[in-house]
């Protein structure tokens, strides 16, 4: 207690880091009351129905996404994942179209310009989802809880909820340059949290309502919640080190070289994103039949919305395993690892220099990353098993999934740019022994 005291103090001390720390906290605190502002001409009172609907399921997944603002009805209602989708496109596009990979090249420059094509394309898939939306609220709502009507209320709700979205994106821009973490990755966490307390309750009071044993059935729940968690930890931060020996050289009267390092190599280089990617990917078919005919879906669309049965799991974990290979792909450049240890007099023992050593170390990925991608398949789809088991849906979700990987993740890489401004002013890091290894949770 007295150490983390003495961190919290270390931490106001740094002007720099106490101001970051200080933006990123009223950025978060604007977006989490903009999800209780309701759409004009909507009545706030009439929202029941509405929230029934996302008490579970996909649309409980999307609600959780956004914050809890698709079931209040609010002016961010449509959440970031619409950015999310654009910014998968663009990437899949930056593979397979020269263009793109022209900008990819291009550098700073070429960034930019990739980021403005990814705003223009997020506008037109919210214009795409903002009628959609109001149709499901059309249909979920009593006439008496629209004040307005008629194409007034339609335009200009479509225009609210595409500004909101982008203002949204713009918080986390804003938080990403002048605050602490990744701006888009921490809104997502931060409604993802809001809703830990009040499962967290409503399990605790189911369970004492149970005849026998209710009470040792949450406990046994909270052991394999802590357990998932730290599981979840080692996924993150676990790594492969590959020895890299540097031969001796003499510069003038100095010697260098002559000692060997090691490359970590992250059994999950691509951290959280992979889930973030597959979970944009299987909100698709809700999007695209509508909201509205979510609860009525049959055939695919049904078995798509169902996010306890066996082909929805399925795909997702499939999704997962290719999407970690993508951004490992992305993140990971053997070539360029190879030319950076021979232009620094470097070599990995018993492999030679150049190609060799580029085959090794892409060898190396591939077979580290597998079984890391099983595994993050595997606690992307334990909230299912949780469900099934009896937990509340709510409270499931934070069983693995979606809402666990981008909470450790993000909470691991917030805290380890949060050590780096410690450590770089010469103060004690957050850890007694050893630094965090922060999970990639940048989008």
């Amino acid at each position: 207690m007295k150490r983390f005291i003495e961190t919290l103090k270390n931490i106001w001390k740094i002007e720099d880091l106490k101001s970051r720390i200080l933006t990123t906290l009223g950025l978060l605190l604007i977006y989490r009351l903009g999800t209780r502002v309701v759409l004009p001409g909507i009545d706030p009172s009439q929202l029941a129905a509405l929230k029934d609907q996302t008490s579970g399921g996909v649309l409980g997944l999307l609600d959780m996404f956004s914050g809890g603002a698709f079931s209040n009805a609010s002016i961010f209602a449509l959440g970031i994942m619409p950015y999310i989708s654009a910014s998968i496109v663009i990437q899949l596009l930056g593979m397979a179209v020269p263009y793109f990979q022209k900008l990819q090249r291009e550098g700073e420059s070429g960034r930019r310009k990739m980021n403005q094509i990814t705003r223009y394309l997020t506008l037109i898939i919210l214009l795409m989802q903002g009628p959609s939306y109001l149709a499901n609220l059309h249909s979920q709502l009593p006439a008496s809880a629209f004040v307005l009507q008629g194409a007034l209320f339609t335009v200009s709700s479509i225009m609210i909820l595409a500004a909101g979205t982008m203002f949204v994106m713009w918080l986390g821009e804003r938080i990403t340059d002048k605050g602490i973490g990744n701006g888009i990755s921490l809104i997502i966490m931060i409604g993802i949290i809001a809703r830990l307390p009040s499962s967290l309750w409503v399990e605790l009071v189911s369970r004492i309502n149970e005849q026998g044993g209710g009470l040792v059935m949450f406990l046994v729940e909270m052991i394999a919640l802590a357990v998932v968690v730290a599981l979840t930890i080692l996924l993150i931060q676990g790594t492969r080190r590959i020895p890299v020996q540097y031969a001796k050289r003499i510069v003038g009267n100095k010697q260098y070289g002559g000692v060997r390092q090691y490359i970590p190599l992250k059994v999950n280089a691509s951290g959280v994103m992979p889930i973030i990617f597959a979970q944009a990917i299987m909100f698709l078919p809700i999007i695209l039949v509508g909201f509205s005919d979510s609860d009525s879906a049959t055939g695919f669309a049904a078995r798509m919305a169902d996010n306890t049965g066996f082909l929805y799991n399925f795909i997702t974990a499939v999704l997962i395993v290719l999407f970690t290979y993508f951004y490992t792909a992305i993140i990971i450049n053997p070539t360029q690892m190879a030319e950076d240890m021979k232009k620094n007099g470097g070599f990995i023992p018993g492999v030679k220099p150049g190609r060799k050593t580029v085959e090794f170390l892409d060898t190396v990925m591939s077979r580290i990353t597998l079984p890391g991608s099983i595994f993050l398949a595997f606690v992307a789809i334990m909230p299912a098993f949780a469900m099934i088991a009896g937990i509340d849906t709510n409270f499931a979700y934070f069983y693995g999934g979606t809402s666990l990987l981008i909470m450790v993740g993000v909470v691991l890489d917030t805290l380890q740019q949060i050590e780096s401004h410690l450590l770089m002013r010469h103060y004690d890091g957050l850890m007694k022994s050893g630094r965090i290894k922060g999970g990639r949770s940048v989008i």
